[in-house]
């Protein structure tokens, strides 16, 4: 079993590596890590180079989030573990997003590439983190704290709809402690009034 979830780890971490908004960047002749916030994910993109580098950086984190746990759970589907492992498989994307090596453990913040893994491993899940995400920022235009509210419906969803499997349930609050630890400074910004709404942008100087 351990060497199926190192395995699993390894085949996410090797996807979530890849880092969209780095490679935006460059196309847009910067380092998207030293402009904004100085992470290399979708809000950064979106302040620094606007809504269709954005709506790319999204899209690109949460493909590569998808592919790796479909093709786990599509490997593992006779497996006694065959719902477990493909968490696995996210889990390693999100660690590969956030601490690429080749970027020097530089990267973003794994929301993107979470709502992937919740979109690949349950589509209902997907959909409803879609919605909450997206009430949240309307309502309060703080992408941040929409980020961390899909976070914390991962446990939550867990232990409604499967019916608190403790393993799984174990490894989905991974996924909300890492989102916490990585907005640790927005959740600091949000208490004193001073965190980034949607809409403001980073100015560039090429």
């Amino acid at each position: 079993m351990l060497l199926k979830i190192l395995i699993c780890l390894i085949i996410g971490y090797g996807f979530g590596c890849f880092s969209t908004a780095y490679v935006i960047g460059k196309a847009n002749n910067i380092d998207i890590r030293n402009y904004g916030s100085g992470n290399a994910g979708t809000t950064n993109a979106l302040r620094t180079l606007g809504w269709r580098a954005g709506f790319l950086t999204f899209l690109g984190d949460a493909i590569k989030a998808i592919i790796p746990v479909l093709l786990v759970r599509f490997m593992m589907q006779n497996d006694s573990y065959g719902q477990l492992l493909p968490l696995y498989a996210g889990l390693g994307v999100v660690l590969g997003h956030n601490f690429p090596f080749w970027l020097k453990f530089k990267g973003g913040k794994g929301i993107a590439a979470t709502g992937g893994v919740m979109f690949a491993f349950d589509w209902r899940l997907g959909i409803a983190a879609l919605v909450l995400f997206l009430i949240v920022v309307v309502l309060t235009r703080y992408v941040s704290l929409g980020s961390l509210m899909i976070s914390l419906l991962f446990p939550v969803w867990i232990v409604i709809m499967y019916s608190g499997n403790l393993h799984m349930l174990i490894v989905s609050l991974i996924f909300t402690v890492s989102a916490f630890i990585k907005h640790r400074s927005n959740m600091k910004r949000l208490i004193n009034g001073t965190e980034n709404k949607i809409g403001q942008k980073v100015k560039i100087e090429k």
